[in-house]
């Protein structure tokens, strides 16, 4: 984010966060804490054309899932390079477009709290390569899906093994920039909405109830996308 400062206000007023700021050889890389657990981070490092939320997904070994991602035809951003001792990471564009970027526990795990208001409560690919974007990810991390397609709307749930519920999606989206899309879990998307407004956000999709929750699509302060999601219903998304 171009203004650390403007982006901490921004979203601890949001939803609740609270920051563990990091020294100055960090750039300031601040930890976002719900009930003082980490949950997400801002960084002033862009890695992407704009500002934007930066899925992580999570592996064993970043260096030899680069080299998969590579020969599946992604292009390498970032890394793999070792983060202090807190894990390696590596950024990557895959080969529909979207940047991701992988994570290789040491000392921090990424996010201590999820599906809870104020954290990530489902992540999921869109672009208009449904099934490329599939393809890749199998044969980079493996992935496996379900099909919960419907008339009109093409999406698969991200099954791991060792998980008992799905951990993520992939979509089917003709007429969007091809991206990993975040969501943030809230008790009210409406009053989430009406403060993002007050605190110079815009809303890019107005809440509408869905299967899984009530749903809502909020650009930030930098043009930075997310998603609010109502955590009143046990389920996770999918969009749709």
């Amino acid at each position: 984010m171009p203004d650390l400062d403007r982006g901490r206000r921004f979203y601890a007023d949001l939803l609740g966060w609270e920051f563990a700021v990091g020294p100055a050889e960090t750039g300031y890389y601040s930890e976002a804490l719900v009930g003082g657990r980490r949950a997400a981070a801002l960084s002033g490092v862009q890695l992407g054309d704009a500002p934007a939320w930066l899925t992580f997904l999570a592996t064993s070994d970043a260096r030899a899932v680069a080299d998969r991602a590579v020969a599946a035809g992604a292009e390498v951003l970032a890394g793999p390079m070792a983060v202090m001792d807190f894990g390696t990471m590596a950024v990557l564009r895959d080969p529909v477009g979207a940047v991701v970027a992988l994570w290789q526990a040491g000392t921090s795990i990424g996010a201590e709290v999820v599906n809870e208001p104020g954290a990530m409560i489902w992540n999921e690919h869109l672009s208009d390569r449904f099934t490329d974007a599939q393809e890749f990810y199998r044969a980079a991390l493996g992935f496996a899906y379900e099909d919960i397609s419907t008339d009109g709307f093409d999406y698969v749930t991200i099954e791991v093994p060792g998980q008992d519920d799905a951990v993520g999606g992939i979509g089917g989206v003709p007429d969007e920039p091809p991206a990993w899309a975040v969501y943030f879990g809230v008790t009210d998307t409406d009053a989430t909405c009406a403060a993002a407004t007050r605190l110079g956000g815009t809303i890019a999709a107005a809440p509408e109830d869905t299967p899984y929750g009530r749903l809502a699509a909020v650009t930030g302060p930098f043009g930075e996308r997310f998603w609010l999601m109502s955590t009143d219903l046990p389920s996770t998304p999918p969009r749709g």
